[in-house]
């Protein structure tokens, strides 16, 4: 890699540790923001979590402007435009998304409309259609999973196309990101599960893609190590704070990791899973992790012997052979997988999951072909090497 050229970039202001939150006042009015618009969803009001917010401007001295409480799981380009609609109504000068991935999302691509004007999303599309920085963000992630709060990537369903749509451009990242374990404490363990495996692929495919480079290394390979360390201790213990830490830590250090090395063919398949189906885009990336490594496998073994430590544990690691180590970290993923499911039941094979008919994965392949995450994939992949996968992916092995 001596003789390769990157690039990696990641500006925003990141706010961690137990009580976090309470620094946010200070962070807007650096800003000159004094009238912020709050995003969340209905799940994440009702958990009392946007009190935390409220009690730290409260105790500023200050009050957030108006919050919108209706975004869905699966948010849309109808969604994005009456929101930012309503931003403008209410003279608004900034945002503060509280949610999954579906809000910060969803509050990105409000910003492009608030930030850049028009009406319709559709018009920005695609990578690099940003010509100027947007309005302050801060992102609070009530999920430890998408590393949203820290990438230059949104995923909007269009209404009308139901199809998703990905905005990418550097002026998309968050200026601020809070990463405070209080915001994660009440996530069921399914989707606490689900979320760290959206994690965790970005972290192996930010390490195993063709843009990696060793700075997006340190992040995924720190990111994978937190993962597999503190998911169980979480889900064996969901008040555990330090944990609930290190795995949002753990999310954004994968968001920071695959924003500079681009992911692959899980996501590929990912996006279109999710779209066909309405799965949760955390599932869909545990379903397909593994079947996708052992695709890529041998253009990636070297990258994937590496991770055997990170996954196993250095005991493990040193008494497997150098040239069984790729597929035993393989083999540690499915084993991770295992022990999520006897303890939250999240689904390991497309048919277990419940919401997948055999009859669709034909349309789901259809879809794959065209996502822009298939560039940077170790290795090419056509509708029918897609849709061999999906059928591997269909049943767990005997």
């Amino acid at each position: 890699m001596t003789s390769r050229y990157y690039e990696f970039y990641c500006p925003v202001k990141i706010l961690a540790g137990l009580k976090a939150l309470e620094h946010l006042p200070a962070e807007l009015a650096e800003r000159d923001c004094a009238a912020p618009m709050v995003l969340t969803d209905k799940g994440v009001r009702e958990a009392g979590l946007i009190k935390h917010v409220e009690i730290a401007f409260e105790e500023a001295g200050l009050s957030i402007g108006p919050v919108f409480d209706d975004i869905p799981p699966d948010s849309s380009t109808d969604v994005v435009e009456s929101i930012a609609r309503e931003f403008r109504e209410r003279d608004c000068d900034s945002l503060i998304a509280v949610g999954g991935g579906s809000v910060l999302d969803t509050a990105k691509a409000v910003n492009i409309l608030v930030s850049e004007g028009g009406e319709f999303l559709r018009a920005y599309v695609g990578a690099h259609k940003l010509t100027r920085p947007l309005k302050p963000l801060v992102a609070i992630a009530t999920t430890a999973g998408t590393g949203s709060e820290v990438t230059t990537v949104a995923v909007i369903k269009d209404t009308h196309k139901q199809k998703k749509d990905a905005f990418q451009s550097s002026h998309l990242m968050p200026a601020v990101a809070v990463i405070d374990p209080r915001m994660t404490l009440t996530v069921p363990p399914v989707i606490t599960a689900a979320t760290a495996m959206d994690a965790l692929t970005h972290a192996v495919e930010a390490f195993t893609c063709i843009a990696k480079n060793p700075l997006s290394d340190a992040y995924a390979s720190a990111a994978i190590k937190k993962i597999v360390t503190a998911l169980p201790l979480v889900l064996a213990e969901p008040g555990h704070t330090d944990a609930r830490l290190d795995l949002a830590e753990a999310a954004t250090m994968a968001g920071i990791a695959f924003s500079n090395s681009m992911v692959g063919l899980v996501h590929a398949i990912g996006h279109s899973l999710g779209a066909v189906c309405h799965l949760h885009h955390g599932t869909c990336m545990s379903l397909l992790l593994p079947y996708v490594l052992e695709y890529n496998f041998d253009a990636i073994q070297d990258d994937l012997g590496a991770l055997l430590p990170l996954l196993a544990g250095d005991k493990a690691a040193r008494a497997t052979p150098p040239e069984e180590r790729a597929r035993a970290s393989i083999a540690a993923i499915r084993d991770l997988r295992d022990e999520i499911f006897d303890a939250t039941q999240l689904p390991r094979s497309l048919s277990e999951a419940g919401k997948v008919e055999k009859s669709q994965l034909a349309k789901i392949a259809d879809l794959s072909v065209d996502d822009g995450a298939l560039m940077f994939n170790p290795v090419e992949a056509d509708r029918s090497d897609i849709l061999n996968i999906l059928e591997k992916a269909w049943s767990l092995p005997n």
